[in-house]
């Protein structure tokens, strides 16, 4: 008994950094929710389905497969909706998210996942992903100028956190901490206004509209079905595993569907944490499912406090939050501008990052469409196959 204990011991504990990520991670979906006005109660039920659904993905395909599969949402993604508030309603957002999570899920039955990727080159999507997410860390500085001392001390927290804690342990959690110290020493921290509340169910009906769906389909879904499912995949053969690929993309593309009744939640296979529960990290082969159960409960105590966590805005100063949620976006942004500068294609990717750092708008479309145009036509008339100048 005392061996197995021990042994059911040391995938938990791999598991506590995806805990404490998840936790700290919250500040992403509220500060998307300010951007895109919603109220407390939208933004309660949201913060439900993003980890809710997840967390119960992951339990029922570790469950069937015997895999530590462990599923999240995308924060690129996320923050790439949350940029579209100001020029799409937030219901169409909704429709748009539906629709991608039914090709996910399309593209997993009939197997085209990797053939529909050529149509757009990845390069080219991380340069749409980069230019919606650099508004999300600027807005982290001009926090720096209106409030020096709270977000100064947090961008330092995270700095130090970046330099000196382990890499299990992400730097915005010492930001947040650190951050609250501050407020809370300054007397800007406040009581919640209702107390605990469990959250409540309230559906959004979603909108389908020409111009949301061509919008955010065609970023949304090779994120979750290529740079999130595909990757996760890689590394699980990588351990030896034989990951249910199309089961995969079914079932994150259906949850993503039906999460979008509660909020835009791009449900995925955790690239980044797969390591934590399918790798050495998690040791014994054995015992590795349950890193995947105890970060699926994580998400899961999250969603029981959904409300809690909506009234944060209120609790704490907004500049905070937005400051930490930009800090917690500076690996995406990083990796997307790796992404569009490596090469082959350099000149198509950097042109579709300029047009979606843009405002512009035409026929109705927003600027993430047209990023993907203009960066995919001249990445094709330019750079060809292999990037290099005709």
């Amino acid at each position: 008994m005392a061996q197995r204990v021990t042994r059911l011991a040391q995938p938990l504990t791999a598991a506590v950094p995806i805990a404490i990520f998840s936790a700290a991670a919250v500040a992403l979906p509220l500060a998307a929710a300010t951007t895109l006005g919603l109220a407390a109660e939208q933004t309660s039920v949201w913060i439900l389905s993003l980890y809710g659904i997840p967390g119960l993905t992951s339990i029922v395909l570790t469950l069937v497969y015997r895999q530590p599969l462990f599923v999240a949402w995308h924060t690129g993604v996320v923050a790439f909706i949350a940029s579209l508030g100001r020029d799409i309603p937030y219901p169409q957002l909704l429709g748009g998210m539906m629709v991608a999570g039914l090709a996910v899920a399309a593209l997993g039955v009939l197997g085209l996942t990797t053939k529909v990727a050529t149509l757009v080159p990845t390069p080219i999507i991380f340069g749409v992903v980069a230019g919606n997410v650099l508004p999300f860390v600027v807005g982290t500085f001009n926090s720096l100028g209106n409030d020096a001392l709270l977000v100064g001390g947090a961008l330092l927290a995270y700095l130090l956190g970046r330099r000196l804690l382990s890499p299990r342990i992400p730097a915005i959690l010492p930001a947040l901490l650190v951050g609250f110290a501050l407020a809370s020493a300054a007397g800007r921290v406040h009581a919640l206004p209702y107390g605990w509340l469990w959250p409540q169910f309230s559906v959004v009906t979603p909108v389908f509209s020409p111009a949301a769906i061509l919008t955010v389909v065609p970023v949304a879904v090779p994120l979750i079905a290529l740079h999130s499912n595909l990757t996760a995949a890689a590394y699980l053969r990588s351990e030896e595993y034989d990951p249910p690929t199309r089961a995969i993309e079914v079932a994150t593309g259906v949850a993503t569907a039906f999460a979008s009744f509660f909020g835009p939640s791009p449900v995925c296979m955790a690239s980044l944490l797969t390591p934590l529960t399918a790798g050495p990290e998690a040791r014994a082969r054995a015992v590795r499912p349950w890193a995947a159960y105890a970060g699926a409960a994580a998400f899961l105590l999250i969603a029981t406090g959904a409300a809690v966590v909506a009234d944060l805005p209120v609790v704490l100063p907004l500049p905070l939050l937005l400051a930490v949620a930009g800090l917690a976006l500076l690996g995406v942004l990083g990796q997307a501008l790796v992404e569009i500068t490596k090469g082959p294609l350099r000149l198509g990717p950097m042109v579709a990052f300029a047009v979606a750092s843009s405002t512009l708008s035409l026929w109705g479309l927003g600027a993430a469409f047209w990023a993907i145009v203009f960066g995919t036509i001249t990445s094709r008339l330019l750079e060809g196959e292999t990037g290099e100048d005709d």
